[in-house]
């Protein structure tokens, strides 16, 4: 259901959604006053606000993800992406999946300081962690504040494999850091591409970078000897689908080395807000859209069961597994992911004292 809290644009600069649709735990809404001028055509800045998180890393159980563990520096994001599943995460901090999400950032200021703590514990078992599971950790606000590369710089000193997935060319700023690890088999990267076409980019996933410049990160990740590849990730039947083999072509061409894919889904609020997205941007399509994405959840918009949410199911969702495949043997790029190793993992207080040790045994 939509609230009133929406702002007076259907169409915002910059943001995925202009809607503030209510928090599904919470009974109160806030109503905006259109006179006011944070809300005029700019729309609301964003928001930094200090997360006091004493832990840094999350643990998955979901056999639909292939990590373990995993890192955010930040809750919410700048990106906008309208189809984001992360965007319900928001209403648990009391806030909104809508412009909330896109606006008012809670950032984790002593992740770097957090991660060396939790690696430093004798009972941290070392293994691959995942950075963007939730948020992109290269959204905006890093090229600021640099926890991302703050968290790089603690898991090269550990020599502590790290994979990332974003959509931002950003992530090449940490080219050293990342070409480290590379060294020790402890790195990978995977650029998320959505589409080629600049227009729709812009439209569904605002903040992030262009359809050229997250080609060019590829090319220069790969440069830089770090295992890059792509993520086709979400398909979105009806809008993105018929994209795949260039998709597929055009990263391979810029150097990425294997490729995954998904298919969209819209948990809680999201439906919604896509569907409203689809109503102000693409009105022809939104029946088509949402119908075939019905096709391949059971008639709803969001199948929340473990094993097919990720994939859908039928025959739309088989047609789009297969077009894949196919692409991707063409492309060179149907090789597995690549299997990073810890065997390089140190302390740094370790290593101080094995260089102790062998300066006595030389004297």
């Amino acid at each position: 259901m939509d609230s009133p809290t929406q702002h007076p644009n259907t169409r915002l600069k910059g943001r995925g959604t202009p809607r503030n649709p209510t928090n599904r735990f919470e009974t109160i809404a806030y109503q905006p006053d259109p006179t006011d001028p944070d809300m005029q055509d700019a729309g609301p800045k964003t928001r930094l606000l200090r997360d006091p998180s004493r832990t840094i890393l999350s643990y998955n159980t979901s056999p639909d993800v292939g990590f373990r563990v995993s890192l955010n520096p930040y809750r919410g994001c700048e990106h906008g992406c309208i189809y984001c599943y992360a965007r319900p995460t928001h209403e648990w901090l009391g806030f909104s999946a809508g412009l909330d999400f896109e606006t008012n950032l809670m950032v984790k200021q002593d992740a770097p300081q957090l991660l060396d703590k939790a690696l430093a514990a004798p009972s941290w078992q070392p293994q691959p962690i995942f950075f963007s599971g939730i948020t992109d950790a290269y959204q905006p606000v890093e090229r600021q504040l640099e926890l991302t590369r703050g968290c790089l710089k603690v898991l090269a000193a550990y020599h502590n494999p790290v994979c990332i997935v974003t959509k931002s060319a950003l992530v090449t700023r940490d080219c050293d850091l990342l070409a480290q690890l590379a060294e020790d088999r402890a790195a990978w990267v995977g650029v998320s591409l959505t589409t080629l076409n600049a227009e729709l980019a812009r439209r569904l996933e605002p903040r992030t970078s262009t359809p050229a410049r997250r080609l060019a990160a590829i090319a220069a990740l790969a440069e830089a000897g770090i295992p890059v590849g792509v993520m086709v990730a979400p398909i979105i039947p009806g809008l993105t689908d018929h994209e795949i083999p260039a998709l597929l072509k055009a990263a391979a061409q810029a150097g990425a080395q294997c490729a995954g894919h998904t298919i969209v889904r819209l948990p809680y609020g999201v439906s919604e807000l896509f569907s409203r997205w689809l109503e102000d941007h693409y009105p022809e399509r939104k029946n088509k859209v949402l119908n075939r994405i019905r096709s391949m959840r059971q008639g709803k918009l969001n199948d929340a069961r473990w094993k097919t949410r990720m994939r859908g199911e039928g025959v739309w969702a088989e047609s789009i597994h297969d077009l894949f495949a196919t692409m991707s043997r063409k492309a060179g790029l149907d090789r597995p992911f690549p299997q990073l190793s810890t065997a390089a993992f140190r302390r740094p207080g370790q290593v101080r004292q094995l260089a102790l040790f062998t300066a006595t045994d030389r004297v």
